[in-house]
């Protein structure tokens, strides 16, 4: 909730979880200020851009499941998070949604839950590091980081 939060201006890419399907290429921008408003509406007809119809249908669509997707990514990737944090051969993971995030009680008084994203370091040196990403496979090459097909394996 960054505008109610106090930030001036929210950019957000559309086609990953908005849209949640990848077949449209969007993005927006949300704001307080009504002259900051009347300025970038006018940048943006001036200089042409504008979403097709079918784009905004496409990610119309999308939000129709927003918010049971948004919560399928935070249980998994919580999970996940977890399971990470509980293995051996982890040093770290980097995952607001845990409690040893360093900024997890911000999250919890901001957010609604958090995102499917996570990092995480290995333990050990360069080597171990190399052998873990020789045992990834990637099941597809995807567009984005949102796209359904968006996945590895380890």
């Amino acid at each position: 909730r960054p505008l109610s939060l106090g930030a001036d201006i929210c950019v957000h890419s559309a086609t990953k979880y908005m849209n949640g399907h990848s077949d449209a290429i969007m993005g927006l921008v949300s704001m307080n200020c009504d002259d900051l408003y009347e300025r970038l509406k006018f940048l943006q007809n001036t200089l042409g851009a504008v979403p097709s119809p079918l784009d905004c249908y496409l990610c119309n669509r999308g939000l129709k499941t927003l918010q049971i997707r948004m919560k399928k990514h935070f249980h998994n990737a919580l999970a996940v998070a977890r399971f990470l944090e509980s293995h051996s051969r982890v040093e770290k993971v980097l995952y607001p949604g845990l409690p040893s995030h360093p900024q997890h009680e911000v999250v919890k008084r901001q957010c609604t839950g958090c995102s499917g994203m996570i990092s995480f370091y290995i333990k050990g040196n360069l080597q171990h590091a190399a052998a873990f990403l020789k045992n990834l496979k990637v099941n597809a090459i995807s567009l984005s980081l949102g796209w359904y097909k968006s996945k590895a394996v380890v």
